[in-house]
Protein backbone atom coordinates (compact mmCIF):
# COMPACT_ATOMS: atom_id res chain seq x y z
CA UNK A 1 0.00 0.00 0.00
CA UNK A 2 1.66 3.44 -1.49
CA UNK A 3 1.83 6.46 1.06
CA UNK A 4 0.24 9.62 -0.33
CA UNK A 5 2.67 12.68 0.13
CA UNK A 6 0.86 15.80 1.25
CA UNK A 7 1.09 19.21 2.52
CA UNK A 8 -0.43 20.79 5.21
CA UNK A 9 -2.22 23.00 2.61
CA UNK A 10 -2.97 20.24 1.08
CA UNK A 11 -4.38 18.50 3.60
CA UNK A 12 -6.49 20.99 5.25
CA UNK A 13 -8.42 21.19 1.84
CA UNK A 14 -9.10 17.85 1.81
CA UNK A 15 -9.89 17.29 5.15
CA UNK A 16 -12.22 20.26 4.94
CA UNK A 17 -14.41 18.74 1.75
CA UNK A 18 -14.36 15.17 2.89
CA UNK A 19 -16.27 15.62 6.36
CA UNK A 20 -19.27 14.04 4.38
CA UNK A 21 -20.49 11.53 6.65
CA UNK A 22 -23.81 10.85 7.28
CA UNK A 23 -26.45 8.32 8.35
CA UNK A 24 -28.36 5.98 6.04
CA UNK A 25 -30.20 3.15 6.30
CA UNK A 26 -27.68 -0.67 6.42
CA UNK A 27 -30.49 -2.78 4.56
CA UNK A 28 -30.94 -3.27 0.88
CA UNK A 29 -32.93 -1.41 -1.67
CA UNK A 30 -35.33 -4.92 -1.65
CA UNK A 31 -35.81 -4.63 2.62
CA UNK A 32 -36.26 -0.34 1.77
CA UNK A 33 -38.61 -0.51 -0.64
CA UNK A 34 -41.11 -3.43 1.00
CA UNK A 35 -40.84 -0.55 4.50
CA UNK A 36 -41.72 2.10 2.06
CA UNK A 37 -44.63 -0.04 0.20
CA UNK A 38 -45.82 -1.05 4.43
CA UNK A 39 -45.83 2.50 4.97
CA UNK A 40 -47.55 3.66 2.09
CA UNK A 41 -49.88 0.95 0.85
CA UNK A 42 -52.61 2.81 -0.64
CA UNK A 43 -49.79 6.01 -1.64
CA UNK A 44 -49.01 6.07 -6.18
CA UNK A 45 -46.06 4.68 -6.53
CA UNK A 46 -45.13 4.82 -10.18
CA UNK A 47 -47.19 7.00 -13.17
CA UNK A 48 -47.47 6.04 -16.71
CA UNK A 49 -49.64 8.55 -19.21
CA UNK A 50 -52.72 7.10 -17.63
CA UNK A 51 -51.52 4.19 -15.40
CA UNK A 52 -51.39 4.32 -11.75
CA UNK A 53 -49.93 1.36 -9.72
CA UNK A 54 -50.14 2.04 -5.90
CA UNK A 55 -47.14 0.64 -3.62
CA UNK A 56 -49.05 -2.17 -2.67
CA UNK A 57 -50.37 -3.10 -6.23
CA UNK A 58 -46.64 -2.85 -7.23
CA UNK A 59 -45.17 -4.44 -4.38
CA UNK A 60 -47.62 -7.03 -4.93
CA UNK A 61 -46.72 -7.73 -8.68
CA UNK A 62 -43.02 -7.66 -7.92
CA UNK A 63 -43.46 -10.27 -5.57
CA UNK A 64 -45.62 -12.13 -7.81
CA UNK A 65 -43.17 -12.13 -10.90
CA UNK A 66 -40.04 -12.67 -8.56
CA UNK A 67 -41.89 -16.43 -8.27
CA UNK A 68 -41.89 -16.98 -12.04
CA UNK A 69 -37.90 -15.88 -11.87
CA UNK A 70 -37.21 -18.36 -9.23
CA UNK A 71 -38.53 -21.13 -11.31
CA UNK A 72 -36.77 -20.29 -14.34
CA UNK A 73 -33.50 -20.78 -12.27
CA UNK A 74 -32.69 -17.25 -10.77
CA UNK A 75 -31.10 -17.29 -7.40
CA UNK A 76 -29.27 -14.54 -4.79
CA UNK A 77 -25.95 -13.72 -6.47
CA UNK A 78 -27.37 -14.25 -10.16
CA UNK A 79 -27.47 -11.74 -12.94
CA UNK A 80 -30.73 -11.21 -15.08
CA UNK A 81 -30.89 -9.49 -18.07
CA UNK A 82 -33.72 -6.73 -18.09
CA UNK A 83 -35.12 -5.31 -21.48
CA UNK A 84 -38.46 -4.03 -20.85
CA UNK A 85 -39.82 -0.62 -22.55
CA UNK A 86 -40.26 2.23 -20.01
CA UNK A 87 -43.74 1.41 -18.62
CA UNK A 88 -44.87 -0.05 -14.93
CA UNK A 89 -43.75 -3.36 -16.48
CA UNK A 90 -40.14 -1.98 -16.07
CA UNK A 91 -40.36 -0.91 -12.72
CA UNK A 92 -42.02 -4.09 -11.76
CA UNK A 93 -39.23 -6.10 -13.30
CA UNK A 94 -36.81 -4.24 -11.94
CA UNK A 95 -37.97 -4.94 -8.23
CA UNK A 96 -38.92 -8.68 -9.10
CA UNK A 97 -35.01 -8.97 -9.72
CA UNK A 98 -33.87 -7.24 -6.13
CA UNK A 99 -36.59 -9.23 -4.86
CA UNK A 100 -34.45 -12.60 -5.65
CA UNK A 101 -31.69 -11.28 -4.50
CA UNK A 102 -30.29 -10.92 -8.03
CA UNK A 103 -28.64 -8.05 -9.91
CA UNK A 104 -30.27 -6.53 -13.22
CA UNK A 105 -28.22 -6.06 -16.04
CA UNK A 106 -30.09 -3.29 -18.30
CA UNK A 107 -30.05 -3.91 -22.05
CA UNK A 108 -31.24 -2.35 -25.41
CA UNK A 109 -33.08 -3.95 -27.67
CA UNK A 110 -31.53 -2.48 -30.21
CA UNK A 111 -27.85 -3.02 -29.17
CA UNK A 112 -25.94 -5.46 -32.22
CA UNK A 113 -25.65 -9.55 -31.04
CA UNK A 114 -21.96 -9.54 -30.92
CA UNK A 115 -21.96 -7.40 -27.91
CA UNK A 116 -25.47 -8.77 -26.00
CA UNK A 117 -23.76 -11.99 -26.18
CA UNK A 118 -20.54 -10.68 -24.98
CA UNK A 119 -22.11 -8.70 -22.29
CA UNK A 120 -24.09 -11.70 -21.30
CA UNK A 121 -21.19 -13.97 -21.29
CA UNK A 122 -19.13 -11.69 -19.70
CA UNK A 123 -21.76 -10.69 -16.53
CA UNK A 124 -22.74 -14.83 -16.53
CA UNK A 125 -26.33 -14.01 -17.23
CA UNK A 126 -28.52 -16.44 -16.18
CA UNK A 127 -31.66 -15.37 -17.70
CA UNK A 128 -33.75 -12.53 -19.56
CA UNK A 129 -36.52 -10.14 -18.08
CA UNK A 130 -37.85 -9.12 -21.17
CA UNK A 131 -41.60 -7.41 -23.15
CA UNK A 132 -40.35 -8.66 -25.91
CA UNK A 133 -39.85 -12.37 -25.41
CA UNK A 134 -40.29 -13.47 -28.75
CA UNK A 135 -37.10 -11.58 -30.31
CA UNK A 136 -35.42 -12.03 -27.40
CA UNK A 137 -35.87 -15.98 -27.32
CA UNK A 138 -34.85 -16.21 -31.52
CA UNK A 139 -31.81 -14.00 -30.98
CA UNK A 140 -30.38 -15.28 -27.77
CA UNK A 141 -31.96 -19.43 -27.52
CA UNK A 142 -29.19 -20.46 -24.82
CA UNK A 143 -30.81 -18.87 -21.96
CA UNK A 144 -34.40 -18.43 -20.35
CA UNK A 145 -36.46 -15.37 -21.01
CA UNK A 146 -39.07 -14.64 -19.33
CA UNK A 147 -42.41 -12.89 -19.92
CA UNK A 148 -43.42 -9.42 -18.02
CA UNK A 149 -47.53 -9.83 -18.48
CA UNK A 150 -48.94 -8.12 -14.96
CA UNK A 151 -52.08 -9.56 -15.98
CA UNK A 152 -50.90 -13.40 -15.61
CA UNK A 153 -49.29 -11.70 -12.30
CA UNK A 154 -50.92 -12.09 -8.88
CA UNK A 155 -50.96 -8.47 -6.98
CA UNK A 156 -52.00 -10.43 -3.57
CA UNK A 157 -48.22 -11.77 -3.35
CA UNK A 158 -46.24 -11.99 -0.42
CA UNK A 159 -42.83 -10.31 0.11
CA UNK A 160 -40.36 -13.31 -0.19
CA UNK A 161 -38.72 -13.62 3.06
CA UNK A 162 -35.49 -13.50 1.30
CA UNK A 163 -33.07 -10.86 3.14
CA UNK A 164 -30.57 -9.13 0.74
CA UNK A 165 -26.78 -8.35 1.98
CA UNK A 166 -26.51 -4.92 1.21
CA UNK A 167 -22.99 -5.49 -0.03
CA UNK A 168 -24.43 -7.29 -2.68
CA UNK A 169 -24.45 -6.05 -6.25
CA UNK A 170 -27.67 -5.07 -7.40
CA UNK A 171 -27.25 -3.98 -10.91
CA UNK A 172 -24.63 -4.01 -13.64
CA UNK A 173 -23.98 -1.19 -16.33
CA UNK A 174 -21.76 -1.46 -19.00
CA UNK A 175 -19.72 1.56 -20.18
CA UNK A 176 -17.71 1.60 -23.29
CA UNK A 177 -13.93 0.49 -23.22
CA UNK A 178 -11.15 1.62 -25.46
CA UNK A 179 -10.03 -2.18 -26.87
CA UNK A 180 -13.52 -2.84 -28.42
CA UNK A 181 -15.00 -4.23 -25.00
CA UNK A 182 -17.32 -2.51 -22.89
CA UNK A 183 -16.62 -2.93 -19.01
CA UNK A 184 -18.50 -4.44 -17.00
CA UNK A 185 -19.63 -1.92 -13.89
CA UNK A 186 -21.18 -4.03 -10.67
CA UNK A 187 -22.71 -1.91 -8.07
CA UNK A 188 -23.73 -2.98 -4.72
CA UNK A 189 -26.88 -2.26 -2.99
CA UNK A 190 -25.02 -0.11 -0.06
CA UNK A 191 -23.96 2.28 -3.35
CA UNK A 192 -27.39 2.98 -4.09
CA UNK A 193 -28.79 3.52 -0.60
CA UNK A 194 -26.12 5.93 0.39
CA UNK A 195 -27.33 8.42 -3.15
CA UNK A 196 -30.85 8.83 -2.26
CA UNK A 197 -30.34 9.12 1.73
CA UNK A 198 -29.56 11.83 3.40
CA UNK A 199 -28.41 14.02 0.42
CA UNK A 200 -26.79 16.87 0.08
CA UNK A 201 -28.10 17.86 -3.47
CA UNK A 202 -31.33 17.25 -3.15
CA UNK A 203 -34.52 17.02 -1.06
CA UNK A 204 -36.08 13.05 -1.14
CA UNK A 205 -38.98 11.94 1.26
CA UNK A 206 -42.23 10.58 0.83
CA UNK A 207 -43.61 14.03 -0.92
CA UNK A 208 -40.91 13.10 -3.77
CA UNK A 209 -42.27 12.86 -7.27
CA UNK A 210 -39.63 12.30 -9.63
CA UNK A 211 -39.94 11.69 -13.68
CA UNK A 212 -37.71 8.69 -15.12
CA UNK A 213 -36.56 10.24 -18.64
CA UNK A 214 -33.08 8.33 -18.96
CA UNK A 215 -32.86 4.97 -20.31
CA UNK A 216 -32.16 2.27 -17.98
CA UNK A 217 -28.48 1.57 -19.42
CA UNK A 218 -27.77 5.15 -18.21
CA UNK A 219 -27.14 5.45 -14.46
CA UNK A 220 -28.88 8.44 -13.82
CA UNK A 221 -32.35 6.09 -14.00
CA UNK A 222 -30.64 4.75 -10.86
CA UNK A 223 -31.25 8.00 -9.06
CA UNK A 224 -34.78 8.78 -10.19
CA UNK A 225 -36.37 5.19 -9.78
CA UNK A 226 -35.15 4.63 -6.35
CA UNK A 227 -34.62 8.10 -5.16
CA UNK A 228 -38.53 8.13 -5.56
CA UNK A 229 -39.30 4.74 -4.19
CA UNK A 230 -37.10 4.28 -1.44
CA UNK A 231 -39.06 6.71 0.13
CA UNK A 232 -42.01 6.04 -0.99
CA UNK A 233 -42.69 9.10 -3.46
CA UNK A 234 -43.90 8.70 -7.23
CA UNK A 235 -42.18 7.86 -9.97
CA UNK A 236 -43.41 9.36 -13.15
CA UNK A 237 -42.12 7.30 -16.41
CA UNK A 238 -42.16 9.93 -19.31
CA UNK A 239 -44.24 8.88 -21.71
CA UNK A 240 -42.19 9.15 -24.88
CA UNK A 241 -39.04 7.89 -25.98
CA UNK A 242 -37.79 11.33 -27.00
CA UNK A 243 -38.23 14.21 -24.77
CA UNK A 244 -40.42 17.58 -26.03
CA UNK A 245 -40.49 20.15 -24.00
CA UNK A 246 -44.05 20.95 -24.45
CA UNK A 247 -44.84 17.22 -22.96
CA UNK A 248 -41.94 17.91 -20.45
CA UNK A 249 -43.79 20.92 -18.95
CA UNK A 250 -47.06 19.20 -19.19
CA UNK A 251 -45.43 16.05 -17.18
CA UNK A 252 -43.90 18.68 -14.56
CA UNK A 253 -47.12 20.45 -14.21
CA UNK A 254 -49.35 17.60 -13.75
CA UNK A 255 -47.71 15.69 -11.29
CA UNK A 256 -46.32 18.07 -9.12
CA UNK A 257 -43.02 16.65 -10.04
CA UNK A 258 -40.81 18.07 -7.43
CA UNK A 259 -37.01 17.61 -8.52
CA UNK A 260 -35.34 16.05 -11.98
CA UNK A 261 -32.35 15.11 -13.46
CA UNK A 262 -31.72 16.52 -16.81
CA UNK A 263 -28.31 16.19 -18.97
CA UNK A 264 -26.23 18.87 -19.64
CA UNK A 265 -27.97 19.04 -23.81
CA UNK A 266 -31.00 18.52 -22.64
CA UNK A 267 -30.77 21.31 -19.61
CA UNK A 268 -29.20 23.65 -22.94
CA UNK A 269 -32.07 23.13 -25.06
CA UNK A 270 -34.03 24.16 -22.33
CA UNK A 271 -32.77 27.11 -21.21
CA UNK A 272 -32.73 28.44 -25.00
CA UNK A 273 -36.28 27.66 -25.78
CA UNK A 274 -38.87 27.44 -22.92
CA UNK A 275 -37.19 27.71 -19.50
CA UNK A 276 -40.69 28.29 -18.34
CA UNK A 277 -40.62 24.27 -18.74
CA UNK A 278 -38.84 24.02 -15.11
CA UNK A 279 -40.51 26.66 -13.09
CA UNK A 280 -42.58 25.06 -10.73
CA UNK A 281 -39.63 21.90 -10.01
CA UNK A 282 -37.78 22.66 -6.65
CA UNK A 283 -34.17 21.32 -7.96
CA UNK A 284 -33.27 21.18 -11.33
CA UNK A 285 -30.22 18.10 -11.04
CA UNK A 286 -27.86 18.78 -14.03
CA UNK A 287 -24.72 17.09 -15.81
CA UNK A 288 -23.58 14.22 -17.81
CA UNK A 289 -20.81 16.66 -19.68
CA UNK A 290 -18.76 19.70 -18.95
CA UNK A 291 -21.53 22.75 -18.68
CA UNK A 292 -22.02 25.94 -20.88
CA UNK A 293 -21.56 29.08 -18.57
CA UNK A 294 -23.46 31.14 -21.38
CA UNK A 295 -26.52 29.22 -20.40
CA UNK A 296 -25.65 28.01 -16.36
CA UNK A 297 -25.86 32.12 -16.12
CA UNK A 298 -29.06 32.19 -18.12
CA UNK A 299 -30.86 29.57 -16.13
CA UNK A 300 -29.66 31.36 -12.91
CA UNK A 301 -30.96 34.56 -14.35
CA UNK A 302 -34.42 32.96 -14.65
CA UNK A 303 -34.50 30.63 -11.95
CA UNK A 304 -32.65 32.18 -9.04
CA UNK A 305 -30.09 31.02 -7.15
CA UNK A 306 -29.64 27.38 -5.87
CA UNK A 307 -31.77 25.50 -7.51
CA UNK A 308 -30.22 24.28 -10.40
CA UNK A 309 -27.51 21.91 -8.93
CA UNK A 310 -24.57 20.22 -11.38
CA UNK A 311 -24.01 17.01 -10.49
CA UNK A 312 -21.18 14.62 -11.58
CA UNK A 313 -19.89 10.94 -11.30
CA UNK A 314 -18.40 8.39 -12.85
CA UNK A 315 -20.46 4.99 -13.36
CA UNK A 316 -18.11 3.63 -10.67
CA UNK A 317 -19.40 5.55 -8.03
CA UNK A 318 -23.07 4.77 -7.89
CA UNK A 319 -23.88 7.75 -9.95
CA UNK A 320 -22.96 11.19 -8.75
CA UNK A 321 -19.88 11.50 -6.55
CA UNK A 322 -20.05 15.92 -6.10
CA UNK A 323 -22.44 18.19 -6.52
CA UNK A 324 -22.36 22.48 -7.34
CA UNK A 325 -25.56 24.76 -6.27
CA UNK A 326 -25.37 27.72 -8.68
CA UNK A 327 -25.93 30.16 -6.50
CA UNK A 328 -23.75 32.92 -8.01
CA UNK A 329 -22.37 34.39 -11.11
CA UNK A 330 -20.16 32.48 -12.98
CA UNK A 331 -19.66 35.49 -15.10
CA UNK A 332 -15.76 35.49 -16.05
CA UNK A 333 -15.20 32.10 -14.77
CA UNK A 334 -13.26 29.59 -16.99
CA UNK A 335 -15.45 26.94 -16.57
CA UNK A 336 -18.30 25.74 -13.71
CA UNK A 337 -17.17 23.83 -10.58
CA UNK A 338 -18.46 19.93 -10.31
CA UNK A 339 -18.27 20.73 -6.77
CA UNK A 340 -17.95 19.15 -3.11
CA UNK A 341 -18.27 15.67 -2.28
CA UNK A 342 -21.81 14.17 -1.35
CA UNK A 343 -22.93 12.55 1.46
CA UNK A 344 -20.75 9.38 2.24
CA UNK A 345 -18.13 10.07 -0.57
CA UNK A 346 -14.43 11.67 -0.57
CA UNK A 347 -12.54 13.29 -3.30
CA UNK A 348 -9.02 13.30 -3.76
CA UNK A 349 -6.77 15.49 -6.23
CA UNK A 350 -3.69 13.65 -6.73
CA UNK A 351 -0.76 14.06 -8.82
CA UNK A 352 2.28 11.62 -9.27
CA UNK A 353 1.97 10.12 -5.36
CA UNK A 354 1.32 13.78 -4.17
CA UNK A 355 -1.93 15.46 -2.65
CA UNK A 356 -2.96 18.55 -4.04
CA UNK A 357 -2.98 21.64 -2.71
CA UNK A 358 -5.50 24.27 -3.68
CA UNK A 359 -4.81 25.32 -7.84
CA UNK A 360 -2.69 22.64 -7.97
CA UNK A 361 -4.28 20.35 -10.99
CA UNK A 362 -3.91 16.75 -10.65
CA UNK A 363 -6.31 13.35 -10.67
CA UNK A 364 -9.64 13.62 -9.09
CA UNK A 365 -10.01 10.39 -7.17
CA UNK A 366 -13.50 8.94 -5.08
CA UNK A 367 -13.89 7.22 -2.44
CA UNK A 368 -16.35 5.50 -0.19
CA UNK A 369 -19.25 3.19 0.30
CA UNK A 370 -20.19 3.78 -3.55
CA UNK A 371 -17.38 3.10 -5.17
CA UNK A 372 -17.90 -0.88 -7.38
CA UNK A 373 -16.11 -3.60 -6.23
CA UNK A 374 -14.08 -3.73 -9.62
CA UNK A 375 -14.48 -4.28 -13.63
CA UNK A 376 -16.33 -7.88 -14.63
CA UNK A 377 -13.35 -10.16 -15.23
CA UNK A 378 -11.00 -7.15 -15.88
CA UNK A 379 -8.43 -8.29 -12.69
CA UNK A 380 -5.86 -6.08 -14.18
CA UNK A 381 -7.68 -3.32 -15.22
CA UNK A 382 -9.33 -3.22 -11.86
CA UNK A 383 -5.65 -3.21 -9.78
CA UNK A 384 -4.68 -0.13 -11.87
CA UNK A 385 -7.95 2.34 -11.29
CA UNK A 386 -8.80 0.96 -7.39
CA UNK A 387 -6.12 1.31 -5.43
CA UNK A 388 -5.25 1.11 -2.00
CA UNK A 389 -3.32 4.04 -0.02
CA UNK A 390 -2.50 5.48 2.95
CA UNK A 391 -3.55 8.80 3.52
CA UNK A 392 -2.61 10.58 6.48
CA UNK A 393 -2.20 7.31 8.14
CA UNK A 394 -5.37 6.44 7.13
CA UNK A 395 -6.19 3.49 4.53
CA UNK A 396 -7.91 4.99 1.48
CA UNK A 397 -9.22 2.80 -1.54
CA UNK A 398 -9.58 5.34 -4.25
CA UNK A 399 -10.85 4.82 -7.39
CA UNK A 400 -9.21 7.10 -10.07
CA UNK A 401 -11.33 8.79 -12.42
CA UNK A 402 -9.25 9.91 -15.42
CA UNK A 403 -10.53 13.44 -15.06
CA UNK A 404 -8.56 16.16 -14.09
CA UNK A 405 -9.20 18.89 -11.87
CA UNK A 406 -8.29 20.97 -9.06
CA UNK A 407 -9.88 22.61 -5.91
CA UNK A 408 -10.04 26.04 -5.20
CA UNK A 409 -9.69 27.62 -1.78
CA UNK A 410 -13.15 27.10 -0.86
CA UNK A 411 -12.42 23.23 -1.12
CA UNK A 412 -14.73 23.20 -4.84
CA UNK A 413 -13.70 21.23 -7.73
CA UNK A 414 -13.40 22.55 -11.48
CA UNK A 415 -12.80 20.13 -14.04
CA UNK A 416 -9.96 20.04 -16.45
CA UNK A 417 -10.36 17.62 -18.86
CA UNK A 418 -9.43 13.69 -19.20
CA UNK A 419 -6.14 12.20 -18.72
CA UNK A 420 -7.58 9.92 -21.75
CA UNK A 421 -9.66 9.96 -25.00
CA UNK A 422 -13.03 9.40 -22.80
CA UNK A 423 -15.70 12.14 -23.93
CA UNK A 424 -19.47 12.10 -22.81
CA UNK A 425 -21.96 12.81 -25.14
CA UNK A 426 -25.98 12.70 -24.23
CA UNK A 427 -24.78 11.49 -20.89
CA UNK A 428 -23.57 8.18 -22.20
CA UNK A 429 -19.84 7.99 -21.72
CA UNK A 430 -17.87 6.66 -24.77
CA UNK A 431 -14.01 5.97 -25.52
CA UNK A 432 -13.58 6.75 -28.79
CA UNK A 433 -10.77 4.47 -28.99
CA UNK A 434 -13.50 1.96 -29.18
CA UNK A 435 -15.04 3.41 -32.13
CA UNK A 436 -11.87 3.62 -33.87
CA UNK A 437 -11.08 0.27 -33.09
CA UNK A 438 -14.40 -0.99 -35.06
CA UNK A 439 -13.96 1.70 -37.39
CA UNK A 440 -10.60 0.20 -38.43
CA UNK A 441 -11.75 -3.42 -38.85
CA UNK A 442 -14.02 -1.67 -41.70
CA UNK A 443 -12.79 -3.25 -45.15
CA UNK A 444 -10.90 -1.14 -47.40
CA UNK A 445 -10.36 1.66 -44.51
CA UNK A 446 -6.65 2.15 -44.42
CA UNK A 447 -6.66 4.83 -41.08
CA UNK A 448 -8.59 6.21 -38.95
CA UNK A 449 -9.57 9.32 -36.60
CA UNK A 450 -12.03 9.92 -34.22
CA UNK A 451 -13.04 13.12 -32.32
CA UNK A 452 -15.79 15.11 -31.35
CA UNK A 453 -17.09 18.80 -32.18
CA UNK A 454 -19.63 20.95 -30.63
CA UNK A 455 -22.49 22.41 -31.68
CA UNK A 456 -23.81 25.68 -30.65
CA UNK A 457 -26.22 24.30 -28.22
CA UNK A 458 -23.08 22.86 -26.50
CA UNK A 459 -24.35 19.33 -27.62
CA UNK A 460 -21.56 17.00 -28.32
CA UNK A 461 -21.71 15.38 -31.26
CA UNK A 462 -19.06 12.05 -32.67
CA UNK A 463 -17.50 13.08 -35.81
CA UNK A 464 -14.73 10.15 -37.67
CA UNK A 465 -12.48 10.97 -40.78
CA UNK A 466 -10.98 7.92 -42.54
CA UNK A 467 -8.38 7.24 -45.31
CA UNK A 468 -9.72 4.98 -47.45
CA UNK A 469 -7.81 1.72 -49.17
CA UNK A 470 -10.31 1.49 -52.30
CA UNK A 471 -13.17 3.29 -53.29
CA UNK A 472 -15.03 1.36 -52.01
CA UNK A 473 -14.78 3.00 -48.50
CA UNK A 474 -17.84 5.55 -48.44
CA UNK A 475 -19.24 7.38 -45.32
CA UNK A 476 -22.18 4.74 -45.93
CA UNK A 477 -20.33 1.45 -45.81
CA UNK A 478 -18.62 2.90 -42.69
CA UNK A 479 -22.01 3.41 -41.14
CA UNK A 480 -23.63 -0.01 -42.17
CA UNK A 481 -20.79 -1.63 -40.60
CA UNK A 482 -20.28 0.24 -37.19
CA UNK A 483 -24.42 -0.21 -36.96
CA UNK A 484 -23.43 -4.40 -36.24
CA UNK A 485 -20.95 -3.56 -33.92
CA UNK A 486 -21.55 -0.78 -31.48
CA UNK A 487 -24.80 1.11 -29.64
CA UNK A 488 -26.45 4.02 -31.40
CA UNK A 489 -25.38 6.30 -28.27
CA UNK A 490 -22.11 5.42 -29.93
CA UNK A 491 -22.32 5.75 -33.51
CA UNK A 492 -20.62 9.14 -35.12
CA UNK A 493 -22.73 11.90 -36.10
CA UNK A 494 -20.90 12.21 -39.25
CA UNK A 495 -18.18 10.19 -41.06
CA UNK A 496 -16.09 12.41 -43.54
CA UNK A 497 -13.15 10.28 -46.40
CA UNK A 498 -10.03 12.14 -46.73
CA UNK A 499 -7.23 10.84 -48.64
CA UNK A 500 -4.69 11.60 -45.82
CA UNK A 501 -4.74 12.73 -41.95
CA UNK A 502 -2.82 16.09 -41.70
CA UNK A 503 -0.55 16.20 -38.90
CA UNK A 504 0.70 19.10 -36.48
CA UNK A 505 4.42 19.66 -36.30
CA UNK A 506 5.01 16.88 -33.43
CA UNK A 507 3.29 14.40 -35.61
CA UNK A 508 -0.22 13.95 -33.97
CA UNK A 509 -2.96 14.17 -36.09
CA UNK A 510 -4.10 17.72 -36.62
CA UNK A 511 -7.72 17.48 -34.77
CA UNK A 512 -8.38 21.43 -35.40
CA UNK A 513 -7.66 21.53 -39.59
CA UNK A 514 -9.49 18.52 -39.88
CA UNK A 515 -12.77 19.56 -38.15
CA UNK A 516 -12.34 23.18 -40.10
CA UNK A 517 -12.52 21.17 -43.14
CA UNK A 518 -15.49 18.89 -42.77
CA UNK A 519 -18.05 21.38 -43.67
CA UNK A 520 -17.07 20.73 -47.29
CA UNK A 521 -16.56 17.59 -47.60
CA UNK A 522 -19.09 14.58 -47.13
CA UNK A 523 -22.50 14.54 -45.51
CA UNK A 524 -23.20 12.88 -42.34
CA UNK A 525 -23.36 8.93 -41.93
CA UNK A 526 -26.94 9.25 -40.54
CA UNK A 527 -28.46 10.58 -44.36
Amino acid sequence: MDAIALSEAALSVHQKINRTDAAYPAESLKELFEWAAGRRPEAVAVVHKERKLTYRDLNGLANSLAVRLRAAGVRPGHVVGLCVRRSPEMIVAMLAIIKCGAAYLPFDRTWPDGRLSGIFGRADCTALLTDAVDAMAVRFEHLPVVPVDLAALNADEENPPLRVDPDSVAYIVFTSGSTGSPKGVPIRHRGVVRLVFNSRFVDLDEGAVVPQLASISFDAAVFEIWGALLHGGTSVLYPSDFVRLSELKRVVQENGVTALFVTTALFNVIVDEAPGTLDSVRTILTGGEAHSLRHIERARNHYGNDKVVSVYGPTECSVFATYYPVRDSVRGESALPIGLPIQNTSLYVIRDGTLCAPGEVGEVCLAGPGLSPGYLGMRELTKKKYVEYDIDGEKVRLYHTGDRGFCKEDGNVVFQGRLDDQVKVNGFRIELGEIAHFMNEVPHVKQSYVTTSEKESGEKVVVAFVVPASDACTPRACHDHLVTRIPGYMMPGEIHVRDSLPLTGSGKVDRRALLSQRHHQEVPASS
